[in-house]
């Protein structure tokens, strides 16, 4: 009976540990993608986030993009980067608050060549 209560008590924190936190599914561009232009930088997840801050540094250093989506939680969080990026590599990295309460970031990259 012993076993049977502890098999079930670590499969109910597994199972409330998988779901604890908002993941992202997607970024557009892609991670560690190589891409001619950059549109808009977005951030998918399974769960509603909140996005509390975004950065996007490239070869020149950080680089001034523009918040389309509020302070609210989304599920699909995007941000608009200047027209004139210059070839390089370029890093996301962002900060958040998941829908249980828990703060999350992370961070992605892609370069931008002709």
């Amino acid at each position: 009976m012993k076993e049977i209560v502890l098999a079930g008590i670590a499969l109910a924190v597994v199972a409330s540990g998988a779901q604890a936190h908002s993941m992202s599914e997607e970024t557009i561009p892609a991670d560690a993608a190589t891409v001619l232009s950059v549109e808009v930088i977005e951030m998918r997840f399974d769960d509603p986030m909140r996005i509390t801050a975004i950065t996007l540094t490239g070869p020149n250093g950080e680089v001034a993009i523009e918040r389309e989506t509020g302070m609210d939680p989304v599920k699909e969080f995007r941000a608009l980067p200047p027209a004139d990026l210059p070839d390089g590599a370029y890093k996301v990295n962002w900060r958040g608050m998941a829908s249980d309460g828990h703060p999350m970031q992370g961070a992605f990259g892609f370069t931008l060549a002709d």
